[in-house]
């Protein structure tokens, strides 16, 4: 393995940069902010740089992708963001699941100014939401849903949306989307991998060999038997982790000449499995890890 190991991964493209710009000018419009966040790890998807961009804006989390996290976790975390005073619902908003519970729980969070429009004359003004959140955690597929309608563009890579966009959606409830934003440098180089593990740094900006066995040592550690089920692999817990990702390639036939196993295909291919969830419900972050 070369150097890049030790490497943390780091992206921050100059969009994202106006990105912020446009978060903070967009603020006087809305009404109140939903943050998506990935379920399987809620604060190394949590932009940082959020609560002081959006100040007193009303916020409510979703941990979206729920369905391929763990379940005991992610009532951990429900319970993380309640003691914070935080709304917080558990969605997977590419089936909709959860998302039942979005308007209800927007208008007790907006209850307040949803009284003020009546006293003022204004009942049944919309409510104007800013929908945030990093590459790939799902805001598309939020609105989406949301809209009854494919209006927004969804894909599988960071970067896709570059321009806010308003989308009208039941209920005079009116979504503003925006693109997804890092920040500039992640302190912790564990957030930076696991934030490639998912999907939400650009797969040029790291090494696929590299990232695949920084996720097999946490896999091993914390899940061996996801990787015991979905590779039928055994007694591999005092292997490396290179060592695993090999035996991974060889069970799945990745042979090359002269016997070698291609371990950059069968990395690829974890990848694409862990972020597809064909590993099973799996947690990267963990409250105790946060909850300080």
């Amino acid at each position: 393995m070369s150097d890049s190991i030790k490497q943390s991964v780091q992206w921050f493209p100059g969009h994202m940069a106006k990105t912020r710009r446009l978060i903070k000018e967009s603020l006087p419009l809305v009404d109140a902010v939903t943050e998506i966040l990935d379920a399987r790890m809620p604060v190394s998807s949590q932009n940082p740089e959020l609560h002081e961009l959006i100040g007193n804006k009303p916020l409510i989390v979703l941990l979206n992708k729920c369905d391929v996290a763990d379940e005991n976790a992610t009532k951990e975390w429900i319970n993380y963001f309640k003691n914070r005073a935080v709304a917080v619902l558990a969605v997977d908003c590419k089936s909709g699941n959860g998302l039942n519970k979005y308007i209800p729980t927007l208008r007790e969070v907006l209850k307040d100014k949803i009284a003020s429009n009546e006293a003022k004359g204004m009942a049944g003004k919309p409510l104007r939401i800013m929908v945030v959140g990093i590459p790939n955690t799902g805001k598309s597929s939020f609105i989406n849903k949301m809209a009854g309608r494919n209006r927004a563009k969804v894909a599988d890579k960071a970067g896709v949306t570059r321009q806010n966009q308003w989308f009208v959606i039941d209920n005079g409830i009116e979504l503003l989307d925006t693109p997804g934003v890092l920040w500039p440098k992640f302190d912790d180089a564990k957030i930076g991998d696991r934030l490639a593990f998912i999907g939400s740094v650009k797969d040029e900006v790291f090494d696929n060999e590299t990232l695949a066995v920084r996720l097999l040592e946490v896999l091993v550690r914390d899940y061996p038997d996801r990787l015991t089920d979905r590779y039928k692999i055994t007694d591999f817990q005092e292997l490396e982790a290179y060592e695993v990702l090999e035996l991974i390639g060889k069970k799945r036939g990745m042979m090359m000449r002269g016997g070698e196993v291609d371990t950059l295909r069968a990395a690829v291919m974890l990848l694409d499995e862990y972020r597809g969830g064909k590993l099973g419900k799996i947690t990267l972050d963990t409250v105790g890890e946060f909850d300080g």
